[in-house]
């Protein structure tokens, strides 16, 4: 397998590199954290470079750009800030799903308006009793004339309260087939009628922001309905293989933030006469630390290309993503143990990486459930 990228490849990542350098420093990165505010300003500047239109077709004024490009940019923009490449992936994700299950019509109104950034869009699944078990969900959507009519309550929707957009909400709209068969896929302006978001109070990702979604009698016209009716399920496991190797992209940006921070600091840090990083515990943390990122980078890199050909990389994925997330958490620990104290501080980038990495190994499908997918791809039955 050749790992090396194609010229158009390595101007693409050379293009997004300077371009978060030069809107996104470091002293606007701290700011947004601190107030806890979305940066729309760099979102426009993703606009204008076309990076939202990657992994869309040219028909709908998209770039026909592959898994393994999308992973170049996000790889980059994590390397930043994961927190804002949340927001970056959850839109371009979301978007794919209306080109996989949308009508053409559908297609032709939400994609030109995603990619243009007339509107952004969230992801709706968790609930205070359904995370992992997406079969629990409980929110309700029933038909009346025309419309759809949705009760219920969200969790963990990033981005929910952004300005104009739309949640991507899984719903229950046949509350006695099996707990996969009655799910659907419904779009809802997040400032609809009966609409209560409530933003929490987190760790990290801030930026984005994490909410709590109520929905009392919100009222929805019957266009709103992405694919079939009770065929929810579909849309959520046709592009997971996609979606995850593109966040273990992500994983791998992040950590290599922390390890460059880890690294640097070793360098200027002296203790007993001389800098920390030339004493043997130090040094052979850092190798082992940069050892385990890289092989995580090649496994995310095997399964991108898989995806980018469009075979089935189910365990290539999962195994990027399992170890990729945990490789994260495991160097942002070992980064701020390295810090010491300076990394505890507050004005220290290596507090925020720390707070941001420690959702991955639980965002996008916990270690565990990542575990009993490879587990079942063995043939063994994981309880």
């Amino acid at each position: 397998m050749d790992f090396a990228w194609t010229e158009e490849q390595e101007i693409l990542r050379q293009s997004v590199r300077t371009l978060m350098r030069r809107h996104a420093p470091l002293d606007y990165v701290r700011r947004h954290d601190q107030e806890r505010a979305f940066p729309y300003d760099l979102y426009q500047h993703w606009i204008d470079a076309g990076l939202l239109r990657l992994p869309f077709p040219e028909a709908y004024g998209g770039l026909d750009g592959t898994a393994l490009d999308l992973a170049i940019v996000v790889e980059e923009i994590s390397r930043i800030s994961a927190d804002f490449c949340m927001v970056f992936s959850g839109n371009i994700f979301c978007g794919l799903n209306i080109l996989r299950h949308g009508t053409e019509a559908q297609r032709e109104h939400w994609l030109p308006r995603l990619l243009d950034g007339r509107i952004m869009l969230s992801i709706g699944i968790s609930e205070p009793d359904a995370g992992s078990d997406v079969g629990a969900i409980r929110t309700s959507a029933r038909r009346d004339g025309d419309d759809w009519v949705i009760n219920g309550q969200k969790l963990w929707t990033t981005g929910a309260g952004l300005r104009n957009s739309l949640m991507c909400l899984y719903v229950r709209t046949d509350p006695k087939a099996n707990h996969r068969a009655g799910l659907s896929l419904i779009l809802v302006e997040n400032d609809t009628p009966g609409v209560e978001l409530r933003k929490l109070d987190m760790l990290g990702r801030r930026c984005a922001g994490t909410y709590e979604v109520f929905l009392d009698d919100v009222r929805v016209s019957a266009d709103r309905l992405i694919g079939e009716e009770n065929k929810g399920w579909d849309c959520l496991l046709s592009g997971l293989q996609f979606e995850r190797a593109v966040s273990a992209a992500g994983n791998c940006g992040g950590a290599q933030a922390i390890f460059d921070l880890a690294l640097e600091h070793s360098k200027q840090r002296r203790q007993f006469g001389r800098a920390i990083g030339e004493f043997q515990t130090i040094a052979h943390r850092l190798a082992d630390m940069q050892t385990q990122l890289d092989a995580a980078r090649v496994l995310t890199w095997r399964a991108a290309w898989k995806a980018a050909q469009g075979v089935d990389a189910l365990a290539d994925i999962t195994m990027a993503k399992l170890f990729s997330s945990e490789t994260y958490v495991q160097i942002a620990n070992a980064g701020m143990q390295i810090a010491g104290a300076f990394g505890l501080s507050a004005e220290s980038d290596m507090q925020r990486h720390f707070r941001d990495s420690r959702s991955v190994t639980i965002a996008a499908g916990t270690s565990e459930m990542q575990r009993n997918v490879l587990a079942g791809l063995m043939g063994l039955r994981s309880r």
